[in-house]
């Protein structure tokens, strides 16, 4: 135990046994019984406190990025002290493919780089053993400022959520006890779980922590649109028409700096009749939440195609016209969706030309977060 905290120990135990000298027998008593609970909280908490120090201890610690203009996140790793280690391994199990069944599914299989972790140019996911999931892989970054996530907004733990690609049937097939039965045998991950985790075995929550700490580490907030607003560049006249029709049509659901409201809304899509997918009643089963889902960032959408939670549109300008003139009417659709979005072609197309703005090129190519060598 700390010495300083003997000391004080031994110096409190002094004061109360003056005191205690001075009480009537019955006062003693109750008084003794407050006193031992009051050390047994105090203990309690000071061991805690050097349990934490203690699993910190050797690792270089990160300070969670929040960039100007960013309200505060959802997530600050206060259960999870986000290291550099541990990121670093994070990023290691993120390209790992024996993270699956089959060994060739690592969570970048769906989450890619080029397309700001998202599929690039792709509909639905592939799984393992040739597999198809039923949903456009959603991108990755901002992540801790989320309070929902996947599509329907199952999950509300950046570590609860990697469980299920992870365990799906038709993702990653896996089992945890597989995972670790795998990579237990590899030194470097030995190495890395033991220094991060103060434990001499790997588990299923360590692996969880260390994604999150990688996931939620992506940060993309560097585009044309963050430079404007920081005044370090301009816009054309055509992105400066479309910043304001954004801002008149768009930004109820897709609001700045974030540019999503991480609601579940209804945006008027038919249901696919082969997949059958009706988003956040498959979670609460309520009749009032069928065909909604997660409203997605605009950020990078010019580079996340495809779009929409099945991937159903291969453009932006295609899902720009689905609310000119696409939206279907029904009990659940949202209220701000009734006449769809009026815009003229021209319109549409400064919309659009807007949109591109909001791409972070320096977060495609970084090289932290794209698989080691």
């Amino acid at each position: 135990m700390h010495p300083a905290f003997l000391a004080t120990c031994f110096q409190l135990r002094g004061k109360i046994r003056k005191l205690v000298v001075q009480l009537s027998p019955l006062r003693k008593s109750f008084f003794t019984i407050a006193i031992l609970v009051i050390v047994a909280i105090s203990t309690s908490h000071f061991l805690g406190s050097c349990k934490k120090d203690q699993h910190i201890k050797g690792l270089e610690l990160l300070e969670q990025e929040i960039p100007q203009g960013f309200p505060d996140p959802m997530y600050r790793f206060a259960d999870n002290p986000l290291s550099e280690e541990g990121f670093e391994l994070g990023r290691k199990l993120f390209y790992d493919g024996r993270l699956s069944a089959d060994n060739q599914h690592a969570c970048s299989s769906c989450h890619q780089q080029v397309a700001a972790f998202g599929t690039f140019e792709h509909d639905r996911s592939h799984g393992v053993f040739d597999s198809h999931t039923l949903r456009n892989a959603p991108v990755l970054f901002n992540l801790a400022w989320s309070p929902l996530l996947h599509w329907d907004g199952a999950f509300t733990s950046l570590k609860d959520e990697a469980v299920h690609p992870i365990t799906g049937n038709v993702e990653m097939g896996e089992t945890f006890d597989g995972v670790i039965n795998k990579i237990k045998e590899d030194p470097e991950y030995r190495d890395m779980f033991k220094k991060i985790f103060r434990y001499p075995f790997i588990r299923p929550e360590f692996i969880q922590n260390a994604l999150a700490q990688f996931t939620g580490s992506m940060i993309s907030a560097d585009s044309k649109y963050d430079r404007y607003k920081k005044g370090t560049a301009s816009y054309t006249l055509q992105e400066e028409s479309g910043y304001q029709l954004y801002k008149l049509n768009c930004a109820s659901c897709h609001p700045e700096p974030m540019f999503t409201d991480y609601s579940l809304r209804n945006i008027g899509l038919p249901v696919d009749p082969f997949l059958n997918d009706y988003g956040r009643m498959n979670i609460s089963g309520k009749r009032e939440d069928s065909i909604k889902f997660k409203v997605p960032t605009l950020r990078n959408s010019y580079v996340s195609s495809n779009y929409m939670h099945d991937g159903r549109f291969n453009t932006l300008m295609q899902c720009i016209n689905h609310y000119r003139t696409g939206v279907q009417q029904g009990p659940t659709l949202d209220p701000s969706l009734i006449n769809g979005i009026p815009l003229t072609i021209a319109q549409a197309n400064d919309l659009f030309v807007f949109l591109r703005t909001l791409t972070d090129s320096a977060f495609l190519s970084n090289p932290r977060f794209a698989k080691p060598q």
